[in-house]
């Protein structure tokens, strides 16, 4: 793994920031519109600090487990940091999750939309959520697919859960630009206009196709090693 040293992460946290804003210039969109999402999963609280200390506050962790062993003190000492869940979330793991995350966005299937509806209730917190859409159409991965939408967001009005925007990761190793325009015709045919959409290697395509929400690991923490 390339060593995550501050001088490193805050220079790569500088340089994406940078081109966030060129690509929000080219869009002709407010850069203020567009989040970085830094995803944390695996990263030691050693490697997440120089970032906060840098001013980034919003971080994204795949699993509960994970994310629980390190962000209550974090987010204890820092105020204002936001904790994005946008790993695959078991049903089961609903109330820990609603408990831990301040946005989720995983939501795929109705048995999640039921069990998240009633840990907002018992918990009396209600965080927003972005439903996933499998834009690509692959077997092997997480998301509804755009058929099974209207049920969805239907089901999630119905349980009182505060959907946030829609949420898609395109194939790998394919041109990422028609996954995101179809997600982004999906946000504006349902009135959601808030994206996650765009990682390390593809979100300036998706800010000029009007993501609101990147998720950028590698690009600020460097490669993993393979036995991550």
């Amino acid at each position: 793994m390339q060593e995550a040293t501050p001088e490193k992460s805050a220079d790569r946290l500088t340089a994406i920031r940078a081109r966030m804003a060129a690509a929000a210039k080219l869009a002709r969109r407010p850069s203020e519109d567009i989040h970085l999402i830094a995803v944390s999963k695996t990263r030691s609280v050693e490697d997440i600090a120089p970032l906060i200390l840098q001013g980034q506050m919003l971080f994204g962790e795949n699993r509960v487990k994970e994310a629980a062993q390190k962000w209550p003190a974090l987010k204890e000492q820092h105020a204002g940091i936001q904790l994005h869940l946008i790993g695959q979330l078991q049903s089961n793991k609903a109330e820990e999750a609603v408990a831990l995350f301040d946005v989720i966005h995983s939501v795929d299937r109705l048995s999640l939309v039921t069990a998240l509806g009633k840990a907002m209730q018992k918990l009396q917190r209600a965080v927003p959520c972005f439903i996933q859409v499998n834009t690509g159409a692959e077997a092997q991965k997480g998301g509804c697919s755009v058929a099974e939408l209207p049920e969805l967001l239907k089901a999630a009005q119905e349980g009182d859960i505060p959907v946030a925007g829609l949420m898609c990761i395109p194939p790998a190793d394919v041109e990422a630009a028609p996954f995101f325009a179809l997600l982004a015709e999906l946000s504006a045919r349902y009135g959601l206009p808030q994206l996650s959409m765009g990682m390390s290697d593809d979100f300036e395509t998706a800010i000029m196709l009007g993501a609101t929400h990147i998720r950028v690991g590698t690009a600020l923490f460097g490669e993993r090693t393979s036995a991550v």
